[in-house]
């Protein structure tokens, strides 16, 4: 199924008990808080989770110019950039300030959560979830309800924990954590 804005609204609007909107342009109090929150809260959404959807990779761009200490260089991130997760070579160090990366290596590739603004190529449960998400933060202004907010919250919880417990089974190998000394000592393990 093809997701749309308003199809996720709706579907929001629905958990709600609200009627539904035709565009985010109707002259609804529902469409306009849609209009008004859509945006930022798929973005929120987004940099919840490492959505295999919404996964990038780019080198980046190194700056000319250079923090004023701590590092040695700065990169550019992608204008779409919401979350960086690693680095290629997983650096030790390294500083997301705005939309710069700081570190001391002289080249980097970064792997990051893409802005999708295209509902088109979300997956179903992360839609799910996103509606949910609208719909708890539309409950105090549609319903006046802190009951119906505290639903919406369990009911995000649960479409949030769905989306990323499937997401997660969609890759092909599990990232191993290895144990530090310190976490050793904590649990009484031996370290070699």
């Amino acid at each position: 199924m093809s997701h749309s804005v308003v199809s996720i609204c709706n579907a929001g609007l629905i958990n709600l008990g609200e009627k539904t909107i035709t565009a985010l342009t109707d002259d609804v109090k529902a469409a306009r808080l849609c209009n008004a929150r859509y945006e930022a809260l798929r973005d929120a959404v987004l940099r919840e989770a490492k959505w295999n959807f919404a996964l990038g990779r780019v080198q980046l761009a190194k700056l000319t110019t250079t923090p004023a200490f701590g590092f040695t260089s700065e990169f550019q991130l992608p204008t779409d950039c919401l979350r960086v997760l690693k680095t290629d070579d997983d650096l030790d160090t390294y500083k997301v300030e705005g939309k710069k990366l700081l570190t001391n290596a002289s080249s980097v590739k970064i792997q990051y959560i893409k802005r999708i603004t295209d509902p088109a190529y979300f997956d179903s449960l992360f839609a799910e979830a996103l509606a949910a998400r609208i719909a708890m933060e539309l409950a105090i202004p549609l319903t006046d309800s802190d009951t119906r907010l505290a639903s919406m919250k369990t009911l995000y919880d649960e479409k949030i924990g769905d989306a990323r417990g499937s997401d997660a089974q969609e890759n092909g190998s599990i990232e191993v954590i290895q144990a530090d000394e310190w976490t050793n000592a904590r649990l009484g393990s031996v370290v070699p």
